[in-house]
This record gives structure tokens, C-alpha cells and sequence, in this order.
């Protein structure tokens, strides 16, 4: 349970040095409580309430890093139910499932067209994590060949599937380098299971038939000193599931039980016939909580909204996506070329960018920051105004760019021309389309 500001000063030094960037220790404790700060940043503080406070600060759902390199990521850490009271934090990592009794040349086909599904979108570049290697035979060296040409020859990081400890064994000596997850420890091998994690120091999911039957296990391995734990309740019904993923995240965060406390792995892809209503229960387990989703194969129509569903959920709400204020060049544009101005709200960015480009015409594109806020939003709440618009079009530079004098303003601020025209005298501003698709053909149309 996350401590109160009062509690963390009482465990703070109480120097007032101000070398953390604040003035007081209890303005720095408010700061730890509400996220704005790092401990690391108080030189004085003992080792002794270092150790409490991590304890007690702890997210009541254990981070777990999976991989190493690139792909490397984290999943769990969440700290609320649901995403309008905070924030989600770890996005769901996606991956895909593959036999280990695989030909090489097939697996290395399977792993070069996964790799090319890779999607830009608002400047991020969307794509999955993870192949999850699942014992097909119980052959150690098919296995551990397959976990080493994944694990080397790409980006994809790993999870060893198998009940056979000593296929594990195998599978950890040739891919350990890259941290797979090892799935999974079970009531028949916990001991042994724990025992491989524990001696290569990789994360471990726990699978049992129910929610209640994971809890003796966690303990089990927990004793042993695991705690990068990944658990399974078992269900593959999707009803059961989804009920059985907002049960476990309760008794984390309502309850604050410890035991249950780690991200889950689920299994769409053992729920379903077919990719597409494998995609549809992916979909739920992104939003309702799966920390990962295990799919039978990656296809662009159904991963591609499965990156934008993810996107859009680990947003954090209270912080828009934005873009840097400045000039943008699309399309190679000269002292001709014509002016434009929106705000940084990204996905503004992007569409009213994209359709210049569409649009063939060179241009010169001005980002103004807005706060991430939209046109119209950001001109209602002041954010856009003609004088700030003007300011910013002086200083931007693109003055030194261009000849003409020629500003065009989105449709939907055309109330601040006349502001703008102050601001700029000498300068026509133009009112452009209110919708960025009319875009090309208002540009087009100029330049005819």
C-alpha cells in the first residue's frame, strides 16, 4: 500500500538540505508520495528507510522485466484498477506461439516476417515482443536449437514453454543470455522449477488450475526467494478467464495481497479456431489484464489493432501525446513555399502532416506548443491565441526561410486572424480548411 507524504518524511532525514532540488524534506516526501520524485534523489537517507520505503512504496503488482536487447520490457507494476485514477503503466506485451519441432529454415522464415510487422503510429513505432517457444515433443535439443536461433538471430525476446525441467534446462543454457521467461512452474515441479529460476536469476510463471490453487505456490516459490513471478490461473474459457484476471488484480490493489501480486500470462490462442476471435478475446485481456497475451501466430489485420487498442489504454490520460514546437519541413520546401501553423497534440501532427504530404505541394509546417491540446480545445482554453500564434510565428525563424508573407491558420481558429495580423503586420493570414482531409485540395488549388 503506497504511503502517505507524512509517512515518508517520517522516514526521511529531516535536513532541509535542499540538494534533492526542494526546499524542505516534507516537500520532498509529498513529491515521493504523488510519483514527482525518485529516492535516489536524497543523498542522506539511511539505508535502513531506504529498504522500508522501497517495500512500502512497492507497486502492489510486481514489475517484471522480460528479454533483453531492444525488445526488452516490463509488465505489471500497476498500481490502480482502473485507468481514469491514475494511469496504466506497463503495456500488455503480445506474443506469438511457435513448436519446437520447427524446421530452422521455417522458423527463420516465421521470424523474418514477424519482424517486419512493425507499425508507425504518432511518431511511435508499434510492434511485439515476444515468441513463446512451447515444447512440442520433449526433445532437449530441438528445443534449445530453436530457443538459440530465435534468441540470436532476432529481435524477438523468449518464453520457454515446458513442463520438463530438463527440456528447460536445456532451453535456459542456449537462450538464458537474452532472460526469457520460463513457463511454468506447476504443483509437480515447483521445486525443481523454482530451483533453475532461481540459479539463472530468469522470471518464472506459475501456472494452477484456479486462482486459489496459485496462492500455495506463489508462497512455495516465494519462500525460495523467487520474486519475478509471472502466474496462470489455467483458465481457458474466456468467461472464466476474464473473470478470473479482475479477481487476481482486486486482490492486488483492493486487498494488498502480496501473494497474488504478479503480472499473468493468458492464452488466446488457446481459447479459439480461428486467429480472428483469438484477436477478439487478445482485445480483452489488453483492457481486462493480462500483463501478457500468448496469440498462435502474428498477422498484420489482427495485430496491428491490437497495438493501437494497447496504445491508446497505456496512454496516460492526464498527459497528452505531443510533439517538440518548431518548424517542419514536408516534401522538401523552398522560400516559396506555403506556411502553415497548427498545435502539438500528436495526433493533430500526424493527420494534418500526413495530409500535406498527400497533397504533393512542399510545405513548411509550424508546431506551436499547445499543451497537447487539439485546435479547437486549445483555442477555447487559450492555448492558441492570435497574439501567442504571432509571437511564436517571429521567433520560430521560418522568417529566414521563406519570401512571402503568408500565414494559413486551421479552420477552426479563425477567430484569431485578426490578432495574428496584429501581431504580424505586413503578414495576410489565411483561414485553411476546418478538416485536415480538405487539406490537399486547398493546397492543390493555391498552387495551380
Amino acid at each position: 500500500m503506497a504511503l502517505t507524504g507524512i509517512q515518508i518524511f517520517k522516514l526521511l532525514p529531516k535536513t532541509n538540505c535542499k540538494e534533492c532540488g526542494v526546499p524542505t524534506c516534507l516537500a520532498f516526501a509529498m513529491n515521493l508520495a504523488s510519483g514527482k520524485a525518485e529516492l535516489d534523489a536524497c543523498p542522506y537517507v539511511s539505508d535502513e528507510a531506504r529498504a522500508q520505503l522501497a517495500e512500502a512504496s512497492a507497486p502492489p503488482i510486481r514489475p517484471v522485466v522480460i528479454g533483453k536487447g531492444v525488445r526488452k520490457a516490463a509488465t505489471g507494476g500497476e498500481t490502480v484498477q482502473y485507468r481514469h485514477e491514475k494511469t496504466f503503466y506497463n503495456p500488455t506485451l503480445l506474443a506469438t506461439l511457435v513448436n519446437s519441432d520447427i524446421s530452422s529454415a521455417d522458423l527463420a522464415t516465421k521470424l523474418k516476417g514477424w519482424n517486419a510487422l512493425q507499425f508507425e503510429r504518432v511518431g511511435l513505432n508499434l510492434r511485439p515482443e515476444l515468441v513463446a517457444l512451447k515444447d512440442a515433443n520433449g526433445d532437449a535439443k530441438a528445443f534449445a536449437a530453436a530457443a538459440k536461433q530465435i534468441a540470436e538471430t532476432s529481435e524477438f525476446n523468449v518464453i520457454l514453454m515446458t513442463e520438463n525441467v530438463d527440456v528447460m534446462k536445456a532451453g535456459v543454457e542456449a537462450a538464458g543470455f537474452k532472460r526469457p521467461l520460463l513457463y511454468a512452474a506447476t504443483a509437480d515441479n515447483a521445486d525443481a522449477m523454482g530451483q533453475l529460476a532461481k540459479e539463472s536469476g530468469l522470471p518464472l510463471a506459475v501456472k494452477a488450475d484456479s486462482v486459489e490453487a496459485l496462492l500455495p505456490l506463489n508462497e512455495k516459490l516465494m519462500g525460495m526467494g523467487l520474486k519475478d513471478l509471472v502466474i496462470d490461473p489455467g483458465s481457458r474459457e474466456p468467461k472464466q478467464a476474464n473473470l478470473d484476471q479482475i479477481a487476481i488484480r482486486r486482490a492486488a490493489l483492493k486487498n494488498s495481497n502480496r501473494t497474488i501480486g504478479f503480472p499473468t500470462i493468458t492464452f488466446p490462442c488457446e481459447m479459439a479456431s480461428n486467429l480472428e476471435v483469438e484477436t477478439l478475446i487478445a482485445a480483452m485481456f489488453i483492457a481486462k489484464y493480462g500483463g501478457i497475451v500468448v496469440l498462435s501466430d502474428f498477422a498484420g489485420e489482427s495485430l496491428f489493432p491490437l497495438l493501437l487498442e494497447r496504445l491508446n489504454i497505456y496512454t496516460d490520460p492526464q498527459r497528452p501525446m505531443t510533439v517538440t514546437e518548431g518548424i517542419y519541413e514536408i516534401g522538401n520546401p523552398d522560400e516559396n513555399s506555403p506556411v502553415l501553423v497548427t498545435t502539438n497534440f500528436a495526433l493533430t501532427y500526424f493527420i494534418v502532416s500526413g495530409e500535406i504530404e498527400g497533397s504533393r505541394v512542399p510545405a513548411w509546417l509550424l508546431i506551436k506548443d499547445s499543451e497537447g491540446l487539439s485546435v479547437l480545445t486549445a483555442w477555447a482554453a487559450g492555448k492558441f491565441a492570435g497574439d501567442d500564434v504571432g509571437m511564436f510565428v517571429k521567433k520560430s525563424g521560418i522568417m529566414d526561410k521563406v519570401k512571402h508573407t503568408e500565414l494559413i491558420i486551421p479552420g477552426y481558429a479563425a477567430a484569431i486572424v485578426g490578432d495574428i495580423e496584429e501581431e504580424l503586420p505586413g503578414w495576410t493570414v489565411t483561414v485553411g480548411p476546418r478538416e485536415a482531409a480538405h487539406i490537399p485540395g486547398f493546397l492543390r488549388e493555391r498552387n495551380a
